[in-house]
């Protein structure tokens, strides 16, 4: 069994958690222009450096993370802790912070929130065809979309491929059912993973990825 933690936040931009940040993470916050986005990223690593605190026993003032991409030579990637065999990932949207956490295992996450956005036109970009079949027959498409969005979006994060890399080559399980990889074609393909959709409130959808085949344990930290 493989732990996998899970923290919720509201954003929030305490002094407390810019106090947290290093040099170039200063910088990057004082480059965001809207209030709401200076919070959602610094309640973010606020949440990295907490949590990975408490399971290294490093001192979260003096946590450096590595945005190199594990792909290619650009400074892109998911923030990691070098030296440190605990995975982390994090995303944001609308008025949650989600991280997610594990020890020998890479993990990726995301959290959407539901709009009304143009279902039809985005489900050619993300679905495959059986998907957008499925979606075709559910009763709250809007939810529906989002829960698939929200597991791709993790397993690539997990992957480090990030949008880079098709959602329309994967096929997941319908959003009704627990979800799991049914078929990932391409380069960017990987086994075993794991998916678990989490509990992010009313008029959100998130889910966890995991590069593991040991079952997953959950642990949820609400907001």
């Amino acid at each position: 069994m493989l732990e996998c933690a899970v923290r919720w936040a509201v954003p929030a931009d305490d002094p407390e958690m810019r106090a947290l940040l290093d040099d170039g993470e200063r910088e990057r916050y004082e480059r965001f222009i809207r209030a709401e986005d200076k919070a959602r990223f610094v309640t973010g690593r606020f949440l990295a450096r907490t949590a990975l605190a408490e399971v290294t026993g490093l001192d979260p003032r003096a946590m450096r993370f590595s945005t190199d991409c594990r792909l290619c030579a650009g400074t892109h990637g998911k923030p990691r802790l070098p030296g440190a065999r605990v995975d982390f990932s994090l995303s944001h949207s609308g008025d949650r912070v989600v991280l997610v956490l594990a020890e020998g295992a890479e993990v990726g996450v995301d959290v959407e929130r539901e709009s009304d956005r143009d279902i039809d036109g985005l489900a050619k970009m993300v679905l495959s065809e059986p998907e957008r079949a499925a979606l075709a027959a559910m009763p709250d498409r809007r939810r529906g979309f989002h829960a698939y969005w929200s597991r791709k979006e993790a397993l690539l994060k997990a992957t480090g491929h990030g949008l880079a890399a098709p959602m329309t080559a994967i096929r997941l399980t319908a959003p009704d059912e627990p979800p799991e990889v049914l078929e990932w074609d391409g380069e960017a393909a990987v086994s075993p993973v794991r998916l678990a959709d989490l509990t992010p409130g009313p008029g959100y959808a998130a889910a966890a990825a995991v590069l593991t085949g040991r079952p997953l344990r959950i642990t949820e930290t609400p907001l």
